[in-house]
């Protein structure tokens, strides 16, 4: 058995998972690894190449050049760097959520990260989180979390951070790429979005940060025993 602690956070698009597990890593002096981030990083590649996401052989073709890294800077916060360009303000730009979601769906981007993820939980007691991160990734996770709320509860807090960072959209079009990115989650072949039999749900619908906060560093203690 690992003498390090691992925390397995999944949930749907919009379910306030990055900001949650921030604050519970930082509560429990625990590194913070945001998988989303990793996917939307590959996501930024094709991008760039112009390689469409729903072309895997394609996508697949970008991997050997991918120079993909993750470091934790002097804020204690995870940063993406893509060839050697830190691009993580840039990976939250709307448009590429679409674009990880469907590169996340190709089995050859899976399997390229799946170690990178399970490295980082064999040397440090981490929280992870993502989609299939208690089903797939640590399946061993000392405790599972399925984070959710309602769809529009969760567009409404992802119109939100989007204004707040200066995009301009539509929050109809926040709820329907919401409910699209659900759909794309949950009926993709390679690792699809579901709740891991032994994870705790904790719907955090109508609450605020800081009520969802403290159901969760009260579930973690429960039972971590930390």
């Amino acid at each position: 058995m690992s003498a390090y602690k691992s925390i397995a956070l999944d949930g749907p698009s919009g379910a306030g998972k990055s900001t949650l597990a921030k604050l519970l890593a930082e509560a429990l002096g625990f590194v913070y690894v945001d998988t989303g981030a990793i996917y939307r990083t590959v996501g930024l590649c094709a991008f760039r190449k112009g390689v469409a996401p729903t072309d895997p052989e394609r996508v697949a073709e970008l991997l050997p050049e991918l120079h993909l890294e993750m470091r934790y800077e002097a804020d204690g916060l995870q940063h993406m760097y893509l060839d050697g360009e830190d691009v993580t303000q840039e990976i939250r730009r709307h448009e590429i959520s679409r674009y990880a979601s469907l590169v996340s769906a190709i089995p050859a981007v899976r399997a390229f990260l799946l170690d990178r993820q399970r490295e980082l939980a064999r040397h440090n007691n981490v929280i992870m989180d993502g989609r299939d991160i208690g089903t797939v990734v640590l399946p061993h996770a000392d405790i599972k979390i399925f984070l959710t709320a309602t769809a529009e509860d969760r567009a409404r807090r992802r119109y939100e951070e989007l204004t707040q960072r200066g995009q301009k959209l539509d929050f109809a079009v926040v709820l329907r790429d919401i409910r699209e990115r659900d759909e794309q989650d949950s009926r993709r072949a390679a690792a699809p979005l579901r709740r891991a039999e032994d994870a705790v749900l904790v719907d955090t619908t109508g609450n605020s940060l800081e009520e969802s906060f403290q159901l969760l560093l009260q579930t973690v203690k429960e039972r971590l025993s930390v």
